[in-house]
């Protein structure tokens, strides 16, 4: 996996809404767009656009079922995604954090 997919699933990961479907789904096993709409309350065109974020991405598959579509997760994308991120978790002292208003690494003391 190249640092660019890997940037391409953060980045589906990163949207609240995609997030929320992600987590569905995985306790449920699969949903319908409809399901996730009802879930979201959302709008069909708002629902697929998440959808097809997390499918391009290679977390969801999608499968046609007549006039809908139902998706589960893509339980290989997600481990070997995980994988890849273990190295840098491992390795990062738990007492240091990224600020993000200057992308530099600072201890907790001082983000207090």
């Amino acid at each position: 996996m190249s640092n660019r997919e890997i940037e391409k699933i953060s980045k589906a990961l990163g949207d609240p809404y995609r997030l929320k479907i992600v987590q569905a789904i995985c306790k449920e096993g699969w949903m319908q767009c409809a399901a996730v709409m009802d879930m979201l309350h959302l709008a069909q065109s708002t629902v697929s656009h998440h959808t097809k974020q997390l499918v391009d991405a290679g977390l969801l598959i999608a499968e046609k079922e007549g006039r809908t579509t139902r998706y589960r997760i893509n339980n290989n994308r997600f481990e070997t995604y995980l994988q890849l991120l273990h190295p840098y978790v491992a390795k990062a002292p738990a007492d240091k954090l990224i600020s993000s208003d200057n992308n530099k690494i600072s201890t907790n003391e001082n983000n207090i």
